[in-house]
């Protein structure tokens, strides 16, 4: 079994770096491709949110590549230098799939209000959980080991909480996109393109998470028989 465990782990782990490596190309190979309503990220991101009564939500330019994110905390959308001065496909994509959080916020959402709250939780335990799972089976300290398994399983939650609350932001800013003339019909299948590949990324980093967990849980039931 375990060994079966060990090469699931392994696939999933070429999956999520393949994950990654397909998200950055989309975002490239359509970030070529301007959209024919000429609207930068941050157009289109902007009129979503007063479209949807978030006047007083800012948005605000920084560094780096793919960087973009909706901060629940401060409520402010980040986007990424490329996506907010560029009008490609990819670049109106990403910036109102943030916004589709930011609407998620307002509507309090039921997955982004669970992710926020055990978000405490979360940040605690994946700082805590190997230090236990590895002073446990180091230690034969199994007590510590299952303790660590069960911070463990805080991550994996955490992960698949956010499944829905990613796919949902997705579904919500390509209707608004479509309805709002952001994009034509024929824009929509890279629009898709796009979207389908970030969100790949959050299914692999689930199911490599979850195995792992069921790994453990594997090693500390037969550690203790």
């Amino acid at each position: 079994m375990n060994g079966f465990m060990i090469v699931l782990i392994i696939l999933a782990f070429a999956l999520t770096m393949w994950a990654q490596f397909k998200v950055k190309g989309t975002f490239k190979k359509w970030s070529t491709v301007p959209t024919s309503s000429g609207l930068t990220g941050y157009q289109a991101a902007r009129r979503m949110l007063d479209n949807n009564g978030l006047h007083d939500v800012p948005i605000e330019p920084v560094a780096g590549a793919l960087t973009d994110h909706y901060d629940p905390i401060n409520r402010v959308v980040r986007l990424s230098e490329p996506v907010y001065y560029e009008t490609s496909i990819s670049a109106i994509a990403v910036a109102c799939h943030e916004i589709g959080h930011a609407i998620q916020h307002k509507e309090s959402y039921p997955f982004l209000v669970a992710r926020h709250r055990i978000f405490p939780i979360v940040n605690f335990a994946s700082g805590v959980a190997p230090f236990l799972l590895i002073a446990g089976f180091l230690f034969n300290m199994f007590g510590l080991a299952q303790l660590g398994v069960i911070f463990f399983a805080c991550t994996v939650l955490f992960q698949l909480i956010t499944l829905p609350v990613e796919f949902n932001a997705s579904n919500r800013a390509r209707d608004i996109m479509i309805s709002e003339g952001f994009i034509q019909s024929d824009e929509e299948r890279g629009v898709a393109k796009v979207l389908n590949s970030a969100a790949l990324t959050y299914v692999a980093a689930a199911l490599l998470s979850l195995l792992e967990l069921i790994r453990y849980i594997l090693l500390v039931t037969q550690n203790r028989e």
